[in-house]
């Protein structure tokens, strides 16, 4: 391995090491805040062995200035990878507020039509009255509720928040026995 490492296949040996490490870590922090305690722990020690051996190696090439590099880059693609990944499972919950100047009771329909739960509040705003909407989905199906709320009201001021926790509602129902 250690002619590997001095090749010229070196510094874009440990770029993909970093690459692996970073995105384990940036998927790990973001699980951490999540409380998922059962995949942290085992991600946090495959990061560690993946980065021992990654930095051990850049160590011993400090005079290749392409290995410093390789070690720098991995690092940053690293860093957007683990995002990306974490998108792409789009684990956790998401908390949706819309607030409509017109279209919010059509909306929360069609959204209570999809399966979705639903608030609707009213509010005045700076402009007159307002609809507001408040929704806690899963992650995944972030994009569907965004995508039905520029359906009905594409000008609509949306938020939207990750829960630290949730007690009870309609989400929890079907999970009980």
């Amino acid at each position: 391995m250690e002619a590997l490492f001095a090749s010229p296949w070196g510094p874009l040996v440990i770029f993909a090491l970093r690459v692996v490490d970073v995105s384990l870590a940036t998927l790990r922090m973001l699980l951490s805040v999540r409380g998922m305690k059962k995949a942290v722990p085992f991600i946090g020690a495959v990061e560690v062995l993946v980065w021992l051996y990654a930095v051990g190696n850049a160590i011993q090439h400090l005079d290749s200035p392409l290995h410093l590099v390789g070690y720098a880059g991995g690092f940053a693609t690293g860093t957007l990878v683990g995002m990306w990944i974490e998108e792409r499972l789009a684990l956790g919950t998401a908390r949706v507020r819309v607030v409509s100047r017109h279209g919010g009771v059509e909306l929360a329909e069609a959204l209570r039509d999809r399966g979705f739960g639903v608030t609707e509040l009213s509010g005045q705003g700076g402009e007159g009255r307002v609809e507001g909407l408040e929704a806690v989905l899963r992650g995944r199906e972030l994009p569907d509720v965004v995508q039905e709320v520029n359906v009905w009201d594409p000008e609509a001021f949306v938020t939207i928040e990750e829960p630290r926790a949730i007690h009870r509602g309609w989400m929890f129902e079907k999970r009980r026995k």
